[in-house]
């Protein structure tokens, strides 16, 4: 097993946040490690299994709160000529956003991520997984795994078996279980308390939302929405969620596909699938006056932040809102208590509004203001 170290030990944080979008694509993944203004990660790790299969990214960008937490992605990664940058850019820009989700939550945990390369249908088996809790088990506790796109909790399990620093296990072998119950909690939190900003009134009742995306933690949110009364259009790249969504709630409609849907009567946009949902051409023709969902890097690039101020849409930042689960795994750690973790989640409503309320104070963009009060937190925990 042999593991590619690449550290910059010093803490460095950027004004611009840590959205996907900060990254320029012509950059390559090792200056944009080195380039503070973008990087400034502590430590990578590029891991390879010859006998599994097993290729690896762990990307741990700052512990200056604490051990870095963050899941790991399991995706192929479409680049046609270099799909192991792409997974090293995304590795990358979904630890940094873990730094800023872990410090506005709360939480004594700095931020990393982890991306296995390949289909999961195809090439996941039980010896990679072992493989993988390896090489996370080699870091000592600095970055501390958990479930993501494409693993689950019995992944977690078997990683657990290499690795004591594995959250999102099973309840039957000391775990929370799936943390998507809490991530959706989260989001409707989130939700709510835009609505507040937005109608004066902390509830979507009467109002229009749509969520592209009702796997793992859309069709949890489906469901605080239809219990707080709003009207529901769901779209998925599978079919089979949507289907499953449906013929549980019966009420909900199903859009063709995500064009549709942004361009559909809406309050609410919910994007709860993969980054990258706000670009150049779904902001001008989004008709909802919020945007609240569950996806991580949900800017395509810098400045759309700035276009959705500029029609009037109240943006919610994703690592703000989505970071119910992140909340739940961490309290695995101390010996998990549900109720004491859907507490800790249920305050991403007043974080929310405070972001709200910062935004309009110093007369810029909610990702800005949910920004600088992340680096704060995260300076002054630098500095202790």
């Amino acid at each position: 097993m042999g593991v590619t170290t690449v550290t910059d030990v010093r803490h460095t944080v950027s004004a611009d946040g840590p959205t996907e979008s900060r990254v320029p694509n012509p950059l390559s993944p090792l200056s944009t490690l080195f380039r503070s203004d973008l990087g400034g990660h502590e430590q990578v790790l590029l891991c390879q299994d010859r006998e599994s299969g097993l290729k690896a990214v762990i990307a741990i960008h700052s512990t200056a709160l604490g051990p870095a937490l963050g899941g790991t992605r399991f995706h192929a990664y479409a680049a046609e000529e270099h799909p192991e940058e792409a997974a090293l850019l995304d590795a990358l820009n979904l630890a940094r956003g873990m730094s800023y989700k872990n410090a506005l939550a709360g939480l004594d945990h700095g931020g990393g991520k982890a991306v296995i390369l390949g289909d999961p249908e195809e090439i996941k088996t039980e010896k990679l997984l072992l493989a993988y809790g390896r090489f996370v088990a080699s870091l000592g506790g600095r970055y501390v795994t958990a479930c993501d796109v494409g693993t689950y909790v019995a992944d977690m399990d078997v990683v657990a078996r290499e690795c004591p620093w594995t959250t999102g296990r099973s309840p039957e072998n000391g775990g929370a279980g799936d943390s998507s119950v809490l991530t959706a909690f989260g989001v409707f939190q989130g939700m709510r308390a835009s609505a507040q900003a937005s109608w004066g009134a902390p509830t979507l009742r009467g109002r229009r939302v749509g969520i592209a995306g009702v796997g793992k933690v859309g069709h949890h949110l489906v469901e605080h929405l239809l219990e707080d009364g709003a009207e529901v259009l769901v779209t998925d790249v599978r079919t089979e969620s949507v289907d499953r969504v449906l013929a549980r709630h019966p009420r909900v409609q199903a859009v063709r596909d995500t064009e549709a849907l942004i361009r559909a009567d809406l309050d609410v946009y919910a994007p709860c699938a993969l980054g990258g949902a706000l670009d150049d051409a779904t902001v001008p023709v989004l008709t909802a006056k919020v945007v609240c969902g569950a996806a991580n890097n949900q800017l395509a690039h810098p400045g759309v932040e700035k276009d959705l101020d500029g029609r009037g849409i109240l943006y919610a930042p994703d690592y703000v809102v989505n970071a119910g689960g992140v909340i739940q795994v961490a309290d695995e750690l101390h010996g998990f208590d549900f109720d004491r973790a859907k507490a800790k989640a249920a305050k991403i409503f007043d974080t929310t509004l405070a972001i709200f309320d910062r935004a309009q104070t110093d007369g810029i963009p909610p990702a800005a203001a949910a920004d600088r009060l992340a680096e704060h937190r995260m300076a002054e925990g630098h500095g202790a």
